[in-house]
């Protein structure tokens, strides 16, 4: 701060008095800064906490830091005082205002730390000039101030999935007691969670790579009190949701009876297609959702098998549909076949080879194939392709 050090000459009054302002401004700045440390409430919950894992030592650091900041302060804060008590005397020595305000004046004795204070960073008793004990100040502040912030960071990352996680399974839970069932799986997740708070507000430090454990958590309970609200809803529309599943089941049964139809169609118009037997489910699918009414009053069963019930009947309807569309697919190529074979028949007329002997042998012989039943598809492909390469061969030789 441009003083003279103790061994110069006497700082001149102006100079005191300019010492005494800056001293001042510090001072106050100095203790506000501590009592907003102090007060901070990451530091409170600190210091009422067994800390464990990497925080726990940070914070057994830093709390030794915030006691060594106080100490110095003390002892900045005397000699302060002392100076000020000196300026105001009737005539001021200016040899000892200097020594008090540039010299080693600050005495720093262990004793003096409040045993509330203490630590286990020990005090060693030295005398240091304000401006070091200035900056001794600033360095622990920032050091201490940086592990606060570190852990306040922290638990405002990582506390907040678990305090959504908390909300859903106390709405979850609610949910179960008004359906009048013990809930097990939220008893899991609940142990789960209080195991995973402990580990984040003990040594939210050492907690980083809690983040997917955190998402879990989150998930499962959102995803519990999901069903729960699917079972509470199911209580209140049960006789309309199965009417609804045994018409979509009737829908199952009529897609297997044409499934079947269609396939017993195509066995007899084509040779040998490989079709596989047609499903026959919705017996089955009767069967399971008369089941459901020997669950009685147990929802969460109830919400689970019914869900699971819709899920295998619209499965089975589409298994069903994909049956007749496959066998129905063999009589749509033969008549693609059919159509193709017109086709370049018509083309063979364009080219002036309608009285062809050669081209009516292999027209015949496609005709038939396609035109007898069972058609035998794979000879009949053979037999519309010889004939469509023999047209392009004409067509090419003009």
């Amino acid at each position: 701060m441009g003083m003279r050090g103790a061994g110069g000459p006497p700082m001149s009054l102006e100079g005191v008095d300019d010492a005494l302002r800056r001293r001042g401004e510090e001072r106050e700045r100095v203790a506000g800064d501590l009592l907003d440390l102090d007060g901070h409430q990451s530091v409170a919950l600190l210091s009422g906490l067994a800390l464990t894992g990497e925080t726990g030592r940070r914070w057994e650091r830093a709390r030794g830091l915030i006691a060594t900041l106080w100490w110095l302060f003390d002892g900045y804060r005397r000699v302060l005082d002392l100076a000020q008590e000196a300026r105001a005397a009737g005539r001021p020595d200016l040899a000892r205002l200097t020594a008090l305000l540039a010299g080693p004046s600050v005495e720093l004795k262990p004793e003096d730390v409040p045993v509330e204070r203490r630590s286990l960073l020990r005090a060693v008793g030295e005398q240091i000039t304000l401006d070091v004990a200035l900056a001794r100040m600033d360095e622990a502040y920032r050091e201490a101030a940086a592990t606060v912030a570190a852990v306040d960071a922290a638990w405002s990352e990582l506390l907040p999935p678990l305090d959504r996680a908390d909300a859903a399974r106390r709405a979850a839970r609610d949910a179960a007691t008004a359906l009048g069932e013990p809930d097990p799986v939220l008893d899991r997740l609940d142990a789960a969670a209080a195991r995973l708070r402990e580990r984040v507000t003990t040594d939210p430090l050492g907690s980083a790579a809690l983040g997917p454990d955190l998402a879990a958590a989150l998930a499962a309970a959102t995803a519990r009190l999901a069903e729960l609200e699917r079972a509470a809803l199911l209580r209140e529309d049960l006789a309309a949701r199965t009417g609804r599943l045994a018409a979509r089941i009737d829908e199952v049964a009529a897609a297997e009876a044409e499934a079947r139809a269609v396939r017993d169609t195509v066995q007899r118009k084509i040779v040998a297609p490989g079709l596989p037997e047609p499903p026959a489910q919705a017996a089955a699918l009767r069967d399971r959702l008369a089941a459901l009414g020997t669950v009685g009053g147990r929802w969460l069963e109830l919400a689970e098998r019914l869900a699971a019930l819709e899920q295998g009947v619209e499965e089975a309807l589409a298994r069903a549909r994909a049956a007749a569309d496959s066998a129905g697919g063999l009589i749509g190529r033969r008549d693609e076949l059919r159509g193709r074979l017109s086709a370049y028949q018509a083309k063979a007329f364009r080219l002036g080879h309608a009285e062809d002997a050669g081209l009516a042998v292999l027209y015949g012989a496609a005709r038939d194939l396609l035109w007898t039943a069972p058609c035998d598809l794979r000879r009949a492909t053979v037999a519309v392709a010889e004939y469509q390469r023999a047209i392009t061969r004409i067509g090419a030789a003009g």
